[in-house]
């Protein structure tokens, strides 16, 4: 695995994430040297959909990309669908996105990339069910374990979640992406 040391990593997620698609990459991401940070709209601490609660370290109006090395999206439907609708998370991202900083994003997280246009003629996979919600907001979907498109990785399911890991740390290591 590519060594991250001092890479600051966020993690932009709310209630009712897939837990396992937080915690393995953040374990993954940690073993790799790097530093995550939990970036939630909610304040205190967030639980997941099977009861994984994890304290929230900052809001998203209180950071910015700039702050930041990389970005993870985990899914889950109730997650992916309350911060795609927060006005703060969704700026995070777009920012995330505009400077060309790599992303990883897994199962329903890519609904916030839509909502920050950040999926554009971009090759990217999903939780099929987002399929036609991605292609319609002009990315290419496929549907393979990982899909890597100038440093945005992207994946399926919580299966996926070992080769995610692997392919996110290398593309933090890699650092800023042109578009």
């Amino acid at each position: 695995m590519a060594d991250i040391t001092g890479k600051k990593v966020a993690f932009v997620l709310t209630d009712g994430f897939e837990d396992s698609e937080l915690t393995s990459p953040w374990e993954a991401v940690q073993s790799a040297g790097g530093e995550p940070t939990l970036i939630s709209p909610k304040e205190g601490s967030i639980e997941g959909k099977n009861g994984h609660e994890q304290v929230v370290d900052a809001s998203p109006g209180s950071v910015s990309a700039s702050d930041f090395d990389a970005l993870v999206l985990p899914g889950g439907v109730v997650n992916a669908d309350h911060l795609r609708m927060d006005e703060a998370s969704v700026a995070l991202v777009k920012g995330f996105a505009d400077a060309g900083k790599p992303i990883g994003v897994i199962c329903h997280g890519a609904w916030i990339l839509i909502e920050a246009g950040a999926v554009d003629g971009r090759r990217i996979t999903s939780y099929p069910s987002l399929k036609t919600d991605l292609r319609n907001a002009g990315a290419e979907w496929v549907d393979e374990e990982v899909v890597t498109d100038k440093g945005l990785v992207s994946s399926r399911t919580p299966d996926d979640l070992p080769a995610f890991n692997a392919k996110i740390v290398e593309e933090f290591a890699e650092g800023t992406h042109e578009r």
